[in-house]
Parts: structure tokens; C-alpha cells; sequence
């Protein structure tokens, strides 16, 4: 078992997840819902308490954030079997830290564990069909005194301890934990997924609209996408969207995104 007490550890987020929509947007979905995109297939089917969140998806993000940090210090017991404690969690992922937090805990549990994924992608080198729930197994500890949630150990199904093991996971910005809308944590993903250390991405808000996993009519889609370029909230990225087109483009904030946006608004690099 693998203890996580390593303070600060930057949040940390594996490719194919990042890549493909495992996740839902909202609580409560009960539908099976398929993804196939070149060549990849993903099944995702809700457990009793539905289907896994965006918000779920902390537990992963928190856990390879502290196992990287800990290969990256040479440590040996490390492994997929994990403990941490709620105290550090909710203070990571910037969340409450009261009597119906402890609640949110157990139920994101639930559905993590209960959430069952059918997929082809390939982990560490190795492609093959393959089911799996988002967590093998959960288990709290609670203080004897007050029955108090004191610590939280859970197993990782063995598909994203292949992609910790082969880092194939990359750096988020910790504001990621305050973006609360559902679709705006999914386009920051993508974007940084996509985007990583280029300038720019640009893609056709029907590919983006697919690849988020968003079961909201494009319509409603693009008006979100419209205010979240508005607003300019999102982490490490400035969104354009061409309306006429129905294309976005990601710019990375920085000189060479601000670089490349002059360059697409005048059609040729500054003087």
C-alpha cells in the first residue's frame, strides 16, 4: 500500500482519459453511452449510483498526482493500492471541508466503483479489450471515537496504474480544481491535452463537442463555449470561436500563442 503524504504535489492527469470522454458531466446519468474515434472504442456503463462525474475524477487526478511525485522521488513502495487522508484531499482539490463534503466522498466512491468501462485503448504498450471499473475497491477510515472519516484507501484498476507506470500523464494547472462547471473542466482537458506545448489548437466545435462527452444539443453546447471565451476563465488557454465557421481555437497564454493569435487575426507575423 502506498501512503500519500507528500505535500503539494502538482495534480497530474493520465493521456487517455484526458484524450477520451470516461467521465460524464452530470450526476445522475444512468445511460450506457459509446465513444468510437480512430480506431478506439469506449463503453461506459453506469453503475447503481450512475455514472462516474468529471468531479469524481479528482480521486484519480489526486492519486497519479502523488504516485508520480513519488516514482519521480525514487520511492519503492509504490503501488496502486492507495490511502490518503480526506483532510488533504479536500484541501488539494479546493473543496469543502464539512459534514456533507464526508457524504459527496462516499457517494463519489460509489460511482467510481460501480462505473464499468469497456475499452481497446492502449496502456504502457499493451492494446486489448478489456473491462474495468474506475476503482477496484474502496474503503474508509474512521476514527473509533466519533466515527469521524479520517482516511480513505482505494485500489486503481490496473489500466491506469500501467499509464502512471509508463508516465503517460501530464501537468495541470491548480486552478483546474476551481473551474466547477462540468463542460469547462472537460474543453480545459482537451485543451491542454491537445494544445500542450504548442501555440495553438484548433478544432471544429463538432469534433470538440464529441471528444468532451457533452450529451447537450450543440446549440446549447456553443453558447457555453461562446461564454467560457467571453469570460476568459479558463486556466493556461485563450479561446476564439469563429462563429460563422464553427471552428475553436485554443491559444496558449504566453508570447507564442499571443504570437500565433496575431498572426491568424493579420494573416502574417508582426513586424
Amino acid at each position: 500500500m502506498f501512503v500519500a503524504d507528500i505535500i503539494d504535489a502538482a495534480p497530474k492527469d493520465d493521456l487517455a482519459s484526458m484524450e477520451h470522454p470516461l467521465f460524464a458531466l452530470g450526476v445522475g446519468d444512468m445511460r450506457v453511452r459509446t465513444y468510437e474515434r480512430n480506431g478506439v472504442m469506449v463503453k461506459i456503463m453506469p453503475g447503481p449510483y450512475g455514472c462516474a462525474t468529471i468531479h469524481d475524477k479528482d480521486v484519480w487526478i489526486y492519486c497519479i498526482s502523488q504516485l508520480m511525485e513519488a516514482i519521480n522521488r525514487g520511492r519503492e513502495r509504490v503501488g496502486r493500492v492507495v490511502q490518503f487522508t480526506t483532510h488533504d484531499f479536500f484541501r488539494t482539490t479546493a473543496r469543502r471541508r464539512d459534514g456533507e463534503s464526508y457524504q459527496r466522498m462516499i457517494d463519489t466512491l460509489r460511482r467510481l466503483a460501480g462505473t464499468r468501462i469497456e475499452t481497446n485503448i492502449e496502456t504502457n504498450g499493451r492494446r486489448e479489450r478489456a473491462g474495468f471499473g474506475l476503482l477496484d475497491s474502496w474503503r474508509v477510515v474512521q476514527r473509533e471515537q466519533d466515527g469521524r472519516m479520517v482516511a480513505i484507501e482505494v485500489t486503481l484498476p490496473d489500466w491506469l496504474w500501467r499509464s502512471v507506470e509508463a508516465r503517460r500523464v501530464l501537468t495541470l494547472n491548480p486552478a483546474y480544481f476551481k473551474l466547477r462547471k462540468p463542460t469547462h473542466r472537460r474543453i480545459y482537458e482537451l485543451a491542454r491535452k491537445h494544445c500542450g506545448a504548442q501555440p495553438k489548437w484548433r478544432v471544429s466545435l463538432s469534433v470538440l463537442h464529441e471528444k468532451s462527452g457533452s450529451t447537450s444539443p450543440m446549440r446549447n453546447f456553443r453558447v457555453d463555449v461562446k461564454r467560457l471565451a467571453n469570460s476568459n476563465d479558463l486556466p493556461d488557454y485563450q479561446i476564439m470561436l469563429d462563429v460563422a465557421a464553427d471552428v475553436v481555437t485554443f491559444y496558449a497564454r504566453g508570447p507564442k500563442g499571443m504570437q500565433a493569435r496575431i498572426v491568424d487575426l493579420l494573416g502574417r507575423p508582426p513586424k
